[in-house]
């Protein structure tokens, strides 16, 4: 339990101090909450003195009735002290932690996403940040203030009545090591709760992200038992944790009942030999049914606690993801030209990109083409630092991108992806993405340039339309032309462009194709395309292949060289050329 208690603290951050404030504030609770045991003692002397025909004194009437008023006063106090400083703490620990995991994922590579699939990441920032935050601070509190409860009143007995002290003390020993027994068996029963817990958020996302596709080809009785293997799992993992639990559980609670029917046995014995007053024997009965009670509810909140250790270890995965170098410089280049020399990077052992060199001068235009799976899209992300490489190095504007920060560098970068994402936000908001302070004429111009005006305006909420989910209402080519309107407003030097025309309906081609030289003019650009209207007019043409460059030149250089350019030009002027045949049957 000290290790939990040093592990919250030192995960609460800032608000380290307030939880301190708020654990201190219970204690102090719990000190009036014992208050009454003298109000007991005032009120039972008096009782005695009227047994033996005297007068029940009025000053221990009143001195009963004034330690109630203190200790009613004391707790309402200093347990609404605790609650707030608890509740906030909380609350605002989390929150931190929250924006925290938020800014490391800014800095882990994208590879991590892919090897770590979302439920996982998802459920760390919303069910295990949920234990912590609504149960963490509660439960220290009455697990440590339970347990320091009970040894105040035992060192108070110890003094009072030594006999009666030694006999609550043996019945603390015996409870703390079944309570080492059931943290034991969190131990080994907690981390299968969370990782049922964590394949239970990636089944229901991944069956609710897939529902289209499970519709088209009639799997939902197939595609839905992986969510209900996922389900059963969870439930299993959950009962047998709390069947477990309920059976330690019991035998801690049973220890302090054991223990307190001793009491009722030996303090009668001991008044029985003179040994005690009458009003320490009831005094004494009256204490064996508060010694414990505190430290009682710490048995039922152990599992809870071992939940907490395991959503904390969880959360140390998540922090303990790689991030990139962080050792970069705050660094504005003089020019954007693009250098990548003997560049080599792999997926794990599966190599993608082998020894790649090339030079894009600045305000020039590269593009490269390959066949599916021959690196295109990993070369550009390489370029912008999505992952770092693993041999050679890429120079922006003269500076090794490892000597920039992540921010720093993809200042310079508009980024448009054949797979475009808008954010669960206005229109205008996604355009404004990355020029927040971008006034709302600079958005509609952006957005003319990028044809997506009029669409936008036949809305009825126009700009101010929420596009749901990644753009959920939007068809993909009014999604990849806000993006690319994202990017106009940007105004970055470096564009790079990875199939930004692929879901663009050939009535809108040729006006995105004016959007996109609007918005690569005067700019670095490298594009990863196959329309021959895009790439024909490039400065320099790459054709990639299994991860290495087999052909460099201009358009005219390569339609005369025999090899895969050439072939990739024929055959898209075939399909061009390509028309529907008839075949009509009388």
């Amino acid at each position: 339990m000290i290790r939990l208690i040093k592990r919250l603290l030192d995960f609460s951050g800032k608000e380290r101090r307030t939880l301190i404030a708020a654990f201190i504030f219970s204690l102090l609770d719990s000190v009036f909450e014992m208050l009454p045991v003298m109000a007991i003692l005032t009120v039972l002397s008096g009782l005695l003195t009227s047994a033996g025909g005297g007068v029940m004194p009025v000053s221990a009437i009143w001195g009963s009735f004034l330690i109630m008023v203190v200790s009613i006063a004391g707790r309402i106090f200093f347990n609404n002290l605790s609650c707030t400083r608890r509740t906030l703490g909380s609350f605002a620990m989390c929150a931190d932690k929250r924006l925290e995991i938020g800014e490391h994922m800014k800095h882990v590579p994208m590879g991590y996403f892919s090897e770590n699939r979302l439920g996982e990441i998802a459920a760390a920032v919303t069910t295990t940040l949920g234990d912590i935050e609504n149960n963490a601070v509660t439960v220290l509190e009455k697990v440590a203030g339970g347990f320091i409860h009970a040894i105040v009143i035992i060192i108070w007995l110890l003094f009072y009545e030594w006999h009666i002290g030694l006999l609550s003390l043996a019945g603390l020993v015996i409870s703390l090591l079944v309570y080492d027994g059931i943290q034991k068996a969190g131990n080994r029963l907690s981390p299968r709760r969370q990782a049922a817990q964590a394949s239970l958020v990636t089944g229901i996302l991944e069956y609710i992200q897939g529902m289209g596709v499970v519709k088209a080809f009639g799997l939902g009785e197939t595609s839905g038992k992986a969510v209900h293997t996922a389900i059963e799992e969870s439930a299993s993992a959950n009962i047998h944790l709390e069947s477990t639990f309920s059976s330690l559980t019991g035998i801690y609670q049973t220890v302090f009942k054991l223990i307190r029917a001793a009491i009722l046995v030996v303090v009668p014995y001991l008044l029985s030999r003179g040994e005690i007053t009458p009003v320490n024997c009831l005094l004494l009965l009256v204490s064996s049914f508060m010694i414990y009670s505190s430290v009682e509810m710490v048995g039922s909140m152990t599992s809870i606690a071992r939940v907490i250790d395991a959503s904390l270890d969880r959360l140390d995965k998540v922090m303990d993801a790689p991030v990139m170098d962080e050792r970069g410089s705050d660094i504005t280049p003089e020019h954007f030209d693009i250098e990548l020399n003997h560049v080599s990077f792999a997926y794990g052992q599966e190599n993608v990109i082998q020894d790649v060199s090339m030079q894009i001068p600045e305000r020039t235009t590269c593009a490269i083409i390959g066949p599916s799976g021959s690196g295109k899209t990993t070369l550009a992300s390489l370029v912008a630092r999505f992952w770092d490489v693993q041999e050679g190095s890429i120079r922006v504007g003269g500076h090794d991108v490892k000597e920039y920060t992540c921010d720093s560098l993809l200042r310079n970068f508009s980024i448009v992806f054949q797979n475009v994402y808008l954010f669960e936000d206005t229109i205008e908001n996604n355009i404004k993405f990355g020029c927040p302070d971008a006034t709302h004429e600079m958005v509609v111009e952006a957005a003319k340039k990028a044809c997506c005006h009029d669409f936008i305006t036949a809305f009825p909420d126009g700009y101010k339309t929420l596009v749901g989910e990644g753009g959920a209402s939007l068809s993909g080519g009014e999604r990849q032309r806000i993006s690319i309107a994202r990017a106009i407003l940007k105004d970055a030097p470096i564009v790079i462009l990875d199939e930004a025309t692929a879901s663009v309906d050939p009535e809108n081609e040729r006006e995105l194709q004016l959007a996109i030289a609007e918005l690569t003019k005067d700019k670095t650009i490298l594009m990863i395309a196959h329309r021959l209207s895009t790439i024909r007019g490039a400065d320099q043409i790459l054709v990639l292949d299994k991860g290495r460059i087999v052909q460099r030149g201009t358009h005219q250089e390569l339609i005369q060289q025999q090899g895969i350019y050439r072939r990739f030009v024929n055959i898209k002027e075939q399909a061009i050329g390509w028309k529907l045949g008839t075949n009509i049957a009388d």
